[in-house]
């Protein structure tokens, strides 16, 4: 099955970023993933908005925003005019899920949602048949380097038996090991946000590990 390579680049080398983007974007990144927190929704502060436009205006692939914050409907407008492809924002952080899912549409953007290993299922069904990304997160948000939480397999299995009445795809965040790529990737899930488990600070070269994942189970 085909892979999707998001890099994290909340884990990247700051002293080199723009280098940085350079080499992943060679090695066959397909999309730069963005972390956005406001220190609210999650206790930590993340990438700023200068991060987000030096990456954006460095590479011609995809880039997506991964909105950790309060009302994240306030700030559509404004990470959409950045030139941002996708958009993925909290519902349980959001009052007025669905105008914000509409704001991104009139935006011309792909609109993503991002679930909580706590958020249950049923709270989002309504809003399945209008998304076009599912960002599951398999640690609690905010922080890199956290343990995988086993809990959450059930609930990437039930959303991929769902896949086949709506028009998806699904993405997880968190921990996700070469291991976890080959096991998830078998199950149905479309994309990889790889940080510091898989991707950065390894011996082997951005363009090797990349290489390699993809090459997997083809």
């Amino acid at each position: 099955m085909e892979k999707l390579i998001c890099p994290s680049m909340m884990c990247a080398d700051y002293s080199c970023l723009k280098k940085e983007v350079e080499i992943l974007d060679q090695a066959g990144t397909d999309i730069f993933h963005i972390d956005i927190m406001d220190g609210s929704f999650v206790p930590n502060f993340g990438m700023g908005l200068q991060d987000l436009q030096l990456i954006r205006n460095s590479t011609d692939k995809l880039v997506d925003v991964h909105l950790m914050i309060q009302n994240p409907g306030q700030y559509v407008e404004l990470f959409a005019d950045m030139g941002v492809d996708i958009i993925y924002f909290h519902p349980e952080a959001d009052l007025h899920a669905m105008r914000t899912l509409d704001k991104i549409k009139v935006k011309g953007k792909k609109v993503g949602i991002a679930i909580n290993p706590g958020t249950a299922l049923a709270t989002i069904s309504e809003l399945l048949p209008l998304v076009d990304y599912l960002l599951i997160m398999t640690v609690n948000p905010g922080f890199a380097g956290q343990k995988y939480i086993e809990t959450v397999d059930s609930k990437i299995e039930q959303l991929v038996k769902l896949q086949k009445n709506y028009q998806y795809k699904i993405v997880v965040d968190g921990a996700i090991s070469r291991e976890r790529i080959s096991t998830l990737s078998q199950k149905g899930v479309y994309g990889f946000v790889l940080g510091t488990s898989t991707l950065f600070g390894k011996a082997q070269s951005y363009q090797e590990i990349i290489s390699d994942i993809k090459g997997e189970n083809k």
